[in-house]
């Protein structure tokens, strides 16, 4: 076997699958499926999106590839004081569950996906990029058939995609939201998928293409600039690290805020007896809840702060707190997180979409890349003639909890995004990543757990149920231990069970080598369409 293909739609995987069938390594593997993906879950990601690809070479290097995207506003004169308001649009994801999104022209920040496939197609892969970009540019013309996941997303986000004549063009071409089956064709992506392999992305960045983005923007009240396109480049970083389960964990480093989540929750469930039981993962979740203060968002972009956040005085401080509590003396939360309704009542709970999809790839040379990509929920800004439809970074709540447009020009937007790669003995053993927004790190987390703790195949870990708590309310999908629950509601936690798995609990896609036989497998998760495909 060549490699293994998770990703969030099946024609992502078997994009991927095919670059791995063709001779390429993990990272061509990963471009290639990401590639598809503008085509195939456009409201997404694409090229007016940001992400991150963790990379570990058969080499053995291991780098962070940060093409997130970047605060805009380099350049702007004085005669500007201020962005346009931004515009705020209700998603219903059902009868019981709703949300209000920022959009618009003021919520756009400068992409970087374009520019990070191809820094990471130079730094690490073996194939030509215009080799990766015919597949998905065929595919964007010819159409996606939607499949009811997808048609699902287009229906909740249709306030988004159709806001303007352009995303109503492509997005309800008769006059209605796309039905699952129906296809979904974006000529102009193709266009600019062609033109990319072609040229590579010096067009969106400095080109014709960058002109017509920021002249668009700047036309509507937005922020975006030449200048912030021209300076835009993709930052390679040192993942963060945690030891846990004999293994070692690398992540996404600051300054996202994600990744170093993750971190610290190992770090402290690595001093703990029973990481597999629910009260243990919520105790620890809600202390990585509590460590998300302001001083924390700021910290992040400090020099050494990664190791401040991570010092083992500090981990072992709130592990011998986490231990007291789980066992038994204080039966009420920790005064740590905020409290519980009263009553036994119906728990408050804001429903979070987290328009992302993740792409984990292992091949058979002992390579793997784990890539993250995200449009927010779009911006509904889509710029005539250029196939890119920019995201919504700037007016995301769950990125700027302390307020809207407070990052400075060039600066990275803080991101919950956490690709992910697991060592055994310096070589990989997991690669996986999620969506959804503030889920992603407890996605992510049980995850691997599942694979590490409990020896599960990827598929296995995937599809296994999960619980998030936030706000003093624990979700739980069906399947977690109904007496731990109990006791969770005991402790003073009001606790939502949910009938079924949900697309709420994040879209991990994971791809896990078996230490013993070697053995390859792919869990695409079901709650997000996703899919596994092997390359033989």
């Amino acid at each position: 076997m060549r490699g293994v293909v998770a990703a969030g739609h099946p024609l992502s995987a078997e994009a991927g699958a095919r670059a791995l069938r063709a001779g390429g390594n993990a990272v061509d593997a990963a471009v290639a499926a990401c590639l598809m993906s503008f085509a195939c879950e456009s409201p997404l990601t694409g090229p007016g999106a940001g992400g991150f690809m963790l990379v570990h070479s058969a080499g053995g290097e291991s780098r962070l590839l940060d093409f997130f995207v970047a605060a805009p506003g380099l350049g702007l004169g004085a005669e500007v004081q201020a962005p346009g308001a931004l515009v705020p649009i209700g998603v219903e994801f059902s009868s019981e569950a709703s949300q209000v999104f920022n959009v618009g022209a003021s919520s756009c920040g400068v992409p970087g996906t374009l520019a990070g496939l191809d820094h990471a197609l130079e730094r690490f892969g073996s194939m030509a990029l215009a080799e990766l970009c015919g597949p998905a540019a065929e595919v964007a013309r010819e159409g996606v058939e939607l499949a009811p996941m997808q048609a699902y997303l287009h229906r909740i986000l249709a306030p988004i995609l159709a806001a303007t004549p352009e995303g109503a063009a492509a997005y309800e071409p008769e006059g209605r939201v796309l039905r699952a089956g129906e296809r979904l064709r974006l000529p102009e992506l193709g266009d600019l998928l062609e033109r990319l392999g072609a040229e590579g992305p010096g067009f969106l960045y400095r080109g014709d293409v960058a002109t017509a983005l920021s002249d668009w923007v700047l036309e509507r009240g937005g922020l975006l600039t030449r200048d912030d396109l021209a300076a835009y480049e993709t930052l390679e970083r040192e993942p963060a690290r945690a030891r846990y389960g004999g293994r070692e964990v690398l992540t996404n480093p600051p300054p996202s805020s994600g990744g170093i989540l993750i971190a610290y929750s190992l770090a402290l469930l690595a001093l703990l007896d029973c990481p597999g039981d629910p009260r243990t993962v919520v105790e620890i979740m809600e202390r990585a809840n509590a460590a998300r203060t302001e001083d924390f968002l700021v910290g992040l972009h400090a020099e050494g702060y990664l190791e401040r956040f991570l010092a083992g005085e500090a981990i072992a401080t709130a592990a011998g707190e986490a231990a007291v509590r789980l066992g038994g003396t204080d039966p009420r939360r920790s005064s740590m997180a905020s409290s519980p309704k009263e009553g036994g009542s119906e728990p408050t709970r804001t429903s979070r979409l987290g328009s992302t999809t993740h792409i984990a790839v292992l091949d058979s040379g002992g390579g793997c890349a784990s890539v993250t990509c995200s449009n927010g929920s779009g911006s509904g800004v889509i710029v005539p003639g250029t196939g890119v439809h920019l995201n919504n970074m700037l007016g995301e709540h769950d990125l700027n909890p302390f307020g809207f447009h407070r990052h400075a020009a060039g600066r990275r937007i803080p991101s919950m995004m956490a690709p992910t790669v697991v060592l055994r003995e310096r070589s990989p053993e997991v690669a996986l990543g999620s969506a959804g927004s503030n889920r992603i790190r407890s996605a992510v987390l049980q995850t691997l757990l599942g694979v590490v703790d409990a020896g599960l195949t990827a598929e296995e870990a995937v599809a296994r149920p999960r619980l998030h708590v936030e706000a003093g309310t624990v979700d739980a999908e069906p399947g977690v231990d109904p007496e731990a629950l109990d006791a969770l509601e005991a402790g003073g936690y009001g606790v939502r069970r949910w009938a079924e798995p949900n697309l709420y609990f994040g879209g991990v896609q994971a791809v896990v080598r078996d230490p013993e036989s070697g053995a390859l497998s792919g869990g695409g998760d079901p709650r997000r369409g996703g899919a596994a495909v092997s390359a033989g």
